[in-house]
């Protein structure tokens, strides 16, 4: 799973691109302005950007170009988006360092190859690369034990590290307590279940995007959806 920034100020457009690439498993997360890229990607990199040329605030160019002169952002792959389809745009949104050009109106079974074949040869995430797994705003470096959200460092126990890192590991399956227990505490652990909800609401403290991405499944454990 890759986690895929869509600019894009179409509402229907973006809506169509995002139930695809969700449909082949990737993280989706959205902007409408191009002004707004910069901060977010800077802070949270996204393993792939699709872009729209004509965007409020900031034309897609102008965000490419940003991208491209930024260390932090420099190698994050773009795929520029676009209603124009002339030689020029597509020669000035290549020349600004977009990775690959798509013209409206596009296939979005195509669009999604693409996307596909660009991570591949970018090595499939930014994150693997760096030992860093990403959800949402939080990124978690696996080989320094540090959480960061937004950019900020979180404190965490270890435990709590643990747990974070296997329900992102896990996303999207219903875990039980005891699997929990079993497989973050170790089979040595002689605690009860409650030490399971203890750490979860202390996670959902400390990183507040978990309060409602962390599903309470009834009289049996938690889902991170």
């Amino acid at each position: 799973m890759a986690s895929i920034l869509i600019v894009e100020d179409d509402p229907d457009i973006s809506d169509l691109i995002a139930h695809y690439l969700q449909r082949a498993g990737h993280e989706v997360m959205r902007l409408t302005s191009g002004s707004e890229v910069m901060p977010r990607v800077r802070t949270a990199p996204p393993d792939l950007v699709i872009l729209d040329l004509m965007l409020p605030g900031m034309d897609g160019l102008l965000v490419c170009q940003a991208m491209r002169a930024n260390t932090a952002t420099a190698a994050i792959p773009i795929i520029m988006l676009t209603a124009r389809g002339d030689e020029a745009d597509r020669i000035a949104g290549l020349e600004l360092g977009a990775d690959d050009y798509v013209t409206k109106p596009f296939s979005a079974k195509e669009l999604v190859a693409r996307v596909a074949a660009r991570l591949r040869r970018h090595g499939t995430a930014t994150a693997t690369a760096a030992g860093i797994v990403r959800y949402q705003n939080i990124a978690i470096d696996a080989d320094r034990h540090i959480v960061t959200l937004d950019g900020v460092e979180v404190k965490l126990t270890a435990k709590e590290f643990l747990l974070l890192q296997y329900l992102v590991q896990h996303r999207g399956r219903v875990l039980s307590r005891d699997v929990l227990l079993t497989d973050v505490w170790g089979y040595q652990y002689t605690g009860g279940t409650r030490t399971v909800d203890v750490h979860i609401r202390r996670l959902r403290e400390k990183l507040p995007v978990l309060n409602d991405a962390i599903e309470t499944v009834k009289q049996f454990g938690y889902k991170l959806l």
